[in-house]
């Protein structure tokens, strides 16, 4: 790599989240070399966001602070990415943390591999009650683009997080994170990633990251039309093999819909998932992990 250009852009989108960001800061400038950059973009934070920032840029002459209008995280993702000036971009939550040596162990990953699309790194994820938990990367086979996608999005047997995971520039410039989506966003960026590049893994953990109740995976407005735009952002980007998996990726988020209903006691929003399902895959449907919960349902109806 050019020894003039920054080797690693480390990318923080914040909102809201003065109180937890000089953590974040502090486990990533420690560890910049000295053509590594930190990127924080400030996604209209109404808290003490852009007084931390201050201080921090005073002092700190590698840390770029970007204020824009709020426009939620694929936006502030996407902006930093077409700020960044190194090759390979690790995007952080401003929430969570950089094991120490975590950009170390990257920077000899991709030195000896510059054509890797992604690295996937181990995570200790920390519960709110203090719990901590190793997750070691899922294995990444060499095959074909369907069926990496396939393991992706239909049977899950690869995992994906950002944090703890590093990308190739070019590659989220390819496929910008979908600004029309507050959750989910990041599945489309990740599978067209997946299928684009090798993928490198290490057990060595990289990152803390911490789990919270109100997640905006927990969120349920607008569910079903938002499942919908996740599968057309996703297929729009991936590659004409890909294109079979299309329907049963549809099928797979009606049941998680299905199922998501299910917990909340929503018996006739549970039953229109899963007849929707049924309809688009019946194997799919009928696999017994969720032929069973089809049966509690029918059962409490």
């Amino acid at each position: 790599m050019d020894a003039s250009c920054p080797t690693i852009s480390v990318i923080i989108p914040s909102y809201n989240y003065g109180h937890l960001l000089p953590r974040a800061l502090d486990s990533v400038l420690p560890q910049l070399a000295e053509n590594d950059e930190l990127i924080v973009i400030d996604d209209g934070s109404t808290d003490d966001t852009a007084t931390r920032l201050a201080e921090y840029t005073t002092r700190h002459p590698r840390l770029s602070a970007v204020h824009q209008e709020n426009a939620g995280a694929a936006a502030a993702r996407n902006h930093g990415i077409r700020l960044a000036k190194a090759p390979y971009v690790l995007l952080l939550d401003a929430d969570d943390e950089l094991m120490p040596n975590a950009l170390n162990v990257l920077r000899a990953i991709v030195s000896r591999d510059t054509e890797v699309g992604m690295v996937l790194g181990a995570q200790i994820s920390v519960h709110p009650d203090g719990r901590e938990r190793l997750r070691l990367p899922t294995a990444v086979p060499k095959a074909s683009a369907k069926e990496l996608a396939r393991r992706y999005l239909l049977s899950k047997s690869i995992s994906i997080s950002h944090c703890c995971s590093l990308f190739r520039r070019d590659l989220l410039l390819q496929r910008p994170y979908p600004e029309n989506l507050r959750s989910g966003e990041d599945i489309p960026v990740f599978c067209h990633l997946l299928v684009s590049a090798p993928v490198l893994t290490t057990e060595q953990a990289l990152a803390r990251i911490h789990k919270h109740a109100d997640s905006l995976r927990h969120l349920r407005d607008d569910e079903e039309e938002r499942a919908l735009t996740i599968v057309d952002e996703v297929f729009s980007s991936l590659p004409t093999e890909c294109q079979p998996l299309r329907q049963r990726y549809r099928a797979q988020r009606y049941l998680s819909l299905f199922r998501a209903a299910l917990n909340a006691g929503e018996m006739p929003r549970a039953g229109y998932f899963y007849r929707r399902a049924l309809r688009l895959n019946p194997l799919q449907a009928l696999r017994w992990t969720y032929l069973r919960k089809g049966l509690r349902w029918l059962l409490s109806s």
